[in-house]
């Protein structure tokens, strides 16, 4: 509740849709956001164990209106994850097992021949699970690249397009997609255009040996656990506004800069030593979102180095393309970030 008695809601509501809320509205908003933001964490909580760096992550990728892609090894609950952050969140949710028999239309939908009671025949546009606002792509590295492409323009453009005509998508809207690390055997990777649209790259990893006792004793038992919803769509919508509206330095933008446009081999000698190829200016623009979503949901009203620090790494390590020295030495995307990240200071 803020000082007046009204809730961060009952200002949405009174805003009537508003794209600008009032300064002292979005002062209460910050204000509130580590409640926000503590309500979600206990609700997903209840069904996912641990992974809480996983959890803001996505979450950061949910308020700048993004799509996150996760790695991990079968197994860890990214799948549980998303289902129950849709859940929470009160979005619709379409999940696509990525196959390599998987067609587009499988994807977007496709038009069909209905009859009406004359016996008149016309074609109906089918909708396709795209049309969720959160779609969960599971093992997408298994879908064709013609498949895949099906999600691009969904992806950029919030848009689908089928034969002739255009299909707007309801917002919010988000790809949250998955990959296996290992069995390469039948895959595809994702071309680097496509990777680029992936705000973040989060790796998940084994939980700790107590958190895997909790998951153990959590669904081995008789009662399942069950969430309860926290925001609707028109208050994410509200979050994602705001994630727009944080203050950021220009020492802090500048510094930005500096990272992204010393992952360029022509920029810097390290990154020339192990990188084909750098991050492009839309990691600039992402790294920025980030680090002021990243605030937001710690309940700042202002962006700080380590914001900056901490998103580099998932907004970076997809969209770096390694060269064969790196392979051979065996450095990974996240080692050239940290040693980019100390050359900044």
């Amino acid at each position: 509740m803020t000082d007046k008695g009204k809730s961060l809601w009952d200002m949405a509501e009174e805003s009537e849709g508003k794209q600008e809320l009032m300064d002292e509205e979005v002062k209460k908003v910050y204000s509130a956001m580590g409640e926000i933001t503590s309500g979600l964490r206990n609700e997903v909580g209840k069904v996912v164990v641990g992974q809480q760096d996983v959890l803001e992550q996505i979450l950061i990728a949910v308020c700048c209106g993004s799509h996150a892609l996760l790695e991990g090894f079968p197994g860890l609950g990214k799948t549980l994850m998303v289902r129950t952050l849709a859940d929470v969140m009160d979005l619709s949710f379409k999940r696509v097992q990525c196959t390599p028999d998987i067609m587009p239309s499988d994807i977007t939908g496709t038009y069909i021949i209905v009859e009406d009671d004359a016996g008149r025949k016309s074609f109906h546009f089918e909708r396709g699970p795209i049309f969720s606002n959160v779609v969960l792509a599971d093992e997408i590295n298994r879908a064709t690249p013609k498949a895949q492409s099906a999600l691009l323009e969904s992806m950029q453009e919030k848009q689908v397009t089928v034969g002739n005509s255009t299909y707007k998508l309801d917002p919010p809207f988000f790809v949250l997609a998955t990959q296996n690390p290992i069995e390469m055997e039948g895959t595809y990777p994702l071309p680097e255009a496509q990777l680029d649209r992936f705000l973040v790259k989060i790796l998940v990893d084994y939980p700790k040996r107590e958190e895997e006792g909790e998951i153990i004793n959590l669904y081995a038992s008789e009662k399942q656990p069950s969430v309860q919803k926290v925001l609707t769509k028109k208050h994410l919508l509200v979050l994602q506004d705001l994630t727009r509206k944080m203050p950021m330095s220009e020492d802090l933008k500048e510094k930005v800069l500096d990272i992204v446009t010393n992952t360029r081999p022509g920029k810097n000698k390290f990154a020339k030593k192990y990188l084909d190829y750098g991050a492009s200016p839309r990691a600039a623009i992402g790294l920025v979102l980030a680090a002021k979503a990243r605030a937001l949901i710690s309940g700042r009203n202002y962006v700080n180095k380590q914001d900056v620090k901490f998103m580099a790494y998932p907004i970076l390590r997809h969209r770096l393309i390694l060269n064969f020295e790196s392979e051979r030495k065996g450095i990974s995307a996240d080692e050239v970030i940290e040693e980019i990240l100390h050359e900044v200071g």
